[in-house]
C-alpha cells in the first residue's frame, strides 16, 4: 500500500451496538488510501472483541485507559502518519464519498486546510431525525463561527495535518464543546472549504455528553470568552452579545429535549430568561409559549403521564425552533 494520505480516527468507549457499522461506513470509501486508527478507551463491553475481528489491514487498534474524547482523539493523532486526519464518532457514519469528496476538496483548495460536509441526524435506530445546518461558507469563516458552530459534530471535517499540530489539536480540559474550540482555532489561521452535499450521518442518543446542558453551557462561554479574546475578533467584538445569545437559545433547546424527569426546571427557565435577555424579540415568538406550556406539563404532571402528552402532541414538545431564531451574519 501507498504511504496513508488520509487518517482516520475513531475513539471508543463501550460501543458495541454500533461500532461495527460505524468501522464498515470507513471500509466502504471509494477513496481507499487510508490507515483507521481505533482507540478503545478501557471498553468493559464487547467493543474490542468486536473490531479485532474485523479483517483488514488498514485497522490499527491501540488500547488506553478511560479518558474524555479530546484525549482519546488527542492519542489517535499521536499514531497517525498521514497528511491529512479526520475524525469519526463510534455511533456516527459516513456516506461512502465522504473522504473522496473531501480530500478532493482539499487538493483543488491549497489555501484552505480544512474541508467539512453537510450532516444529518439519525437516531438510535438509523433512521432520519432532521437536517442540521446546511450552509456554504468557504473562506475566513472565524466570523461566521463566534455566532454559530456550522459544522456541528466532530465527525465531519477533515483537517491538514500541519494546522491541526500547529493549533495544538483538541482541548483536553474543556469537559464539553471540544470540537467547537478546535474549529476556532483553526478558523483564526486558516481557510475552510465546504462539500455542499450530506455525508455524515449524526447520531443522537439520549445518554449522550450534549445531554449534559450545565457542562455545555460552562465550555460553551468559556470558549466564546477565548474567541473574541483572539486578535482575529478585534473587528467582531459587536458580536459578543449575539454570540452569548445563540447559546442560550441552543441551551434552551437542549435543556427542553430532554426526557421528563431528567430536567432540571430551575436551569431551564434560567435558560430561557437569559435567551430572552440577550434577544428580546423572542417575547413575541410562539416558541416562548411552547416552552412555557411544555415546562408546566412537565413540573405538574407525572413524568409518564407528560411523556404520553408529547407523545400524542409531538408539535408541543418539538422546540428545535429556538435554532431557528440564532442570529447569523
Amino acid at each position: 500500500m501507498l504511504s496513508n494520505h488520509i487518517s482516520v480516527i475513531i475513539p471508543v468507549y463501550n460501543g458495541e451496538k454500533t461500532i461495527k457499522e460505524t468501522v464498515e461506513s470507513v471500509l466502504n470509501q471509494t477513496f481507499t488510501n487510508f490507515e483507521l486508527i481505533i482507540i478503545n478507551a478501557n471498553s468493559t463491553d464487547a467493543t474490542l472483541s468486536i473490531i479485532s475481528q474485523i479483517e483488514d489491514e488498514r485497522i490499527k487498534i491501540f488500547s488506553y485507559p478511560q479518558a474524555n474524547v479530546a484525549v482519546n482523539r488527542n492519542r489517535g493523532i499521536k499514531h497517525a502518519t498521514g497528511d491529512y486526519i479526520t475524525f469519526l464518532d463510534a455511533d456516527d457514519l459516513w456516506t461512502t464519498d465522504k473522504l473522496a469528496a473531501q480530500y478532493t476538496a482539499l487538493q483543488e483548495n491549497p489555501q484552505a486546510a480544512v474541508a467539512y460536509s453537510w450532516t444529518n441526524c439519525i437516531d438510535e435506530n438509523g433512521k432520519f431525525l432532521r437536517k442540521t445546518s446546511h450552509v456554504n461558507w468557504n473562506g475566513d469563516v472565524y466570523s461566521k463561527f463566534l455566532l454559530d458552530d456550522f459544522i456541528g459534530n466532530g465527525s465531519n471535517v477533515m483537517i491538514r495535518r500541519d494546522a491541526l499540530i500547529d493549533v495544538g489539536a483538541f482541548d483536553e480540559k474543556l469537559t464539553n464543546a471540544q470540537d467547537t474550540d478546535l474549529w476556532l482555532k483553526l478558523s483564526a489561521i486558516t481557510d475552510f472549504i465546504c462539500v455542499p452535499k450530506v455525508q455524515i450521518l449524526y447520531r443522537i442518543q439520549q445518554n449522550s455528553m450534549s445531554s449534559n446542558v450545565l457542562g455545555l453551557e460552562k465550555s460553551n462561554l468559556e470558549i466564546i470568552q477565548r474567541a473574541f479574546a483572539r486578535e482575529k475578533a478585534k473587528q467582531y467584538q459587536h458580536l459578543k452579545p449575539k454570540a452569548i445569545g445563540n447559546l442560550y437559545k441552543y441551551l434552551c433547546y437542549k435543556a427542553l429535549k430532554l426526557p421528563p424527569g431528567t430536567q432540571q426546571t430551575k436551569v431551564t427557565v434560567r435558560f430561557l430568561l437569559t435567551a430572552i435577555a440577550t434577544d428580546i424579540s423572542l417575547l413575541y415568538k410562539p416558541i416562548i409559549i411552547k416552552a412555557i406550556l411544555k415546562l408546566i406539563a412537565i413540573v405538574i404532571l407525572p413524568h409518564n403521564w407528560a411523556k404520553l402528552l408529547f407523545i400524542k402532541f409531538p408539535r408541543l414538545s418539538n422546540t428545535s425552533t429556538f435554532l431557528g431564531y440564532e442570529k447569523t451574519i
